[in-house]
């Protein structure tokens, strides 16, 4: 199983778990990550990776190189009103109006703008799947919410569905 940030650039597929995991539900992009590693054989032409909150400078330079992966899939946690705990959707990257482009992340996942220059200029195909969070903390409070911890393994599902389309 490769999760080295080295093998991206190599892969068709690349998932990224994006997030805090001192940070209560905010720690859900890896925690699915560390799920699928733990309880899937990922396709040689994928690869998973738990990168914190460094998606930017990652981003940055999957724009930067002659060879990108064909698929971008994002994991993270967001506030939305009117979304649940634990509830599981896709925000559409072309859809995020420019006023939210900066917020629609408990922490602050500023890379909208990068994503949509990477889907429009380069041609790669970038999901971004998250789960509704309980909130973030005040403090350092690692762990997540009941409803956010059950809604790992299917995400991991939804995720393993995206990665076998690319086989």
């Amino acid at each position: 199983m490769d999760t080295g940030i080295k093998d991206i650039f190599g892969k068709k597929c690349v998932v990224f778990g994006c997030g805090n995991t001192l940070m209560g539900d905010d720690g859900f992009g890896p925690a699915v990550v560390n799920y699928i590693q733990a309880n899937y054989n990922i396709p040689d032409n994928a690869t998973c990776i738990d990168v914190g909150t460094s998606i930017r400078d990652i981003l940055f330079d999957i724009m930067l190189s002659e060879k990108r992966p064909e698929q971008i899939i994002i994991i993270d946690a967001s506030d939305n009103p009117g979304k649940t705990t634990g509830d599981l959707y896709e925000i559409d990257v072309n859809r995020i109006a420019p006023a939210k482009a900066n917020d629609f992340s408990l922490h602050q996942f500023p890379t909208t703008n990068m994503l949509k220059e990477l889907k429009e200029e380069t041609g790669v195909d970038v999901k971004v799947f998250v789960v509704q969070a309980s909130g973030i903390p005040e403090t350092v409070a690692p762990g997540l919410s009941i409803p956010v911890e059950k809604a790992v393994p299917k995400m991991a599902n939804l995720i393993l569905k995206f990665i076998n389309l690319k086989n």
